[in-house]
């Protein structure tokens, strides 16, 4: 049974969701209220036990999103509903048919999407891209510990990898792809996952899934995370404010998340703080370097951000999960594959680099966001857009590559 609430209070919900029991494969699903559009189901299941880490994918399931009607405007009638390529790497102003030529961009998940490889092959044929195939070298899939005996499938992953998949097709249509399945969601298996894909020599990792911290986060961090010359992004979460791990690590760059629309400005559109992404404070992880904000004596949460609001969402194919066929995505979970793509198309981090440093040295390469709010923090900048740096949105969102290289 799918579980409801309204999608007003998801962010205050999703928090606390990841404490409840679901069986493996099952949403929980959450409902709009009128004045926010779109009703929106939860991918995967909530974690059943402690370090169980949960993706942060919702799939629209009713409503129109505002970005169907945006899209329309740029693209053919027929296009699916949700931004496609086009409207991304325009909304970032990010190169089109240039660049990520032969880079590797990995996609950490769990559970195995037996049909990964022929829904992201229709996606891509769909928006004009090139052919992106196992037969080709583009493509390739493996389990966590780099071999071809993949895990059980699970249809909200299934979701969730497609997202992935999509989303590093959508902003760097030219590099290859690298889907690695873990065995379980359990941050064990997942970061095997991470060193599995740095192993097989990806520099640019996506990891679309959150849980609660603990007191284990360190080893964690120092296990699966602390990886110079790659880019690791995260997820922020999709719970509003409050931080969740792996987003929180000292070594990755936390992905917030936005909402993306069309505006008549010089730019073409604007991002206002999506009420569900993840931000905050973290209680175990220490501030890095780079991170100069006073509002946490610890890491801060995020420091980028991208488009995640549901009703603002992106367009998705799969057919393995919960729907079929073409649908519609937000969550942060869209967010983190965006952001790994953008560094890819930036070029390869220095060897002994951190990655997640680089937009803190280029702030101007930001589209700065400075509105919207993800819930109560008195009024700070931790969960309300502001001038500079803001917890929900981090430094901003792309504009361009320059504020993701070295």
């Amino acid at each position: 049974m799918r579980r409801t609430v309204s999608l007003t209070a998801v962010a205050t919900l999703a928090t606390a969701a990841l404490a409840l029991a679901a069986p493996v494969g099952q949403a929980a699903q959450a409902t709009a209220s009128p004045s926010h559009g779109v009703t929106v189901a939860h991918a995967c299941a909530a974690p059943a036990k402690k370090d169980e880490m949960a993706c942060n994918a919702l799939q629209v399931t009713a409503g129109t999103p505002a970005s169907a009607h945006a899209e329309s405007a740029l693209t053919a009638a027929a296009a699916p509903s949700g931004y496609g390529p086009a409207s991304l790497q325009s909304a970032y102003n990010l190169p089109s048919a240039s660049g990520g030529s032969g880079r590797t961009v990995a996609i950490v998940d769990a559970y195995d999407d037996p049909n990964a490889e022929s829904d992201l092959a229709v996606y891509r044929s769909q928006y004009g891209l090139s052919a992106c195939t196992t037969a080709n070298g583009c493509f390739k899939k493996v389990n966590q510990s780099g071999g071809t005996k993949y895990p059980r499938a699970n249809s909200g992953w299934a979701e969730e990898i497609s997202l992935d998949l999509d989303m590093v097709s959508a902003a760097c249509p030219n590099c290859r792809i690298l889907l690695v399945e873990a065995s379980s969601s359990s941050m064990t298996n997942l970061g095997t996952a991470v060193n599995t894909a740095v192993g097989l020599g990806a520099k640019y990792v996506s990891n679309s899934y959150g849980g609660s911290e603990s007191a284990s986060d360190a080893s964690y961090d120092s296990a699966y995370f602390n990886h110079p010359g790659v880019a690791i992004t995260v997820s922020s979460g999709d719970g509003g404010y409050g931080a969740e791990y792996p987003a929180a690590s000292k070594y990755v760059t936390a992905v917030g998340g936005t909402s993306l629309r069309t505006a008549s400005n010089a730019r073409g559109w604007t991002d206002t703080v999506w009420s569900g992404a993840g931000s905050g404070c973290s209680a175990y992880d220490a501030k890095p370097s780079w991170q100069q904000d006073f509002g946490c004596a610890n890491r801060t949460v995020a420091d980028v951000s991208a488009v995640a609001d549901p009703n603002t969402g992106v367009a998705v194919y799969d057919t393995y999960g919960q729907g079929s066929g073409w649908m519609v995505f937000g969550g942060t979970s869209a967010s983190s594959p965006l952001i790994a793509a953008v560094y890819a198309l930036a070029g390869a981090p220095s060897s002994g680099s951190y990655p997640a440093s680089f937009p803190y040295a280029h702030t101007s390469a930001l589209y700065d966001v400075t509105s919207g709010s993800n819930g109560s923090c008195g009024g700070s900048y931790l969960c309300t857009g502001t001038t500079g740096y803001d917890g929900p949105s981090g430094l901003g969102t792309p504009n361009g590559t320059a504020a993701f290289t070295g």
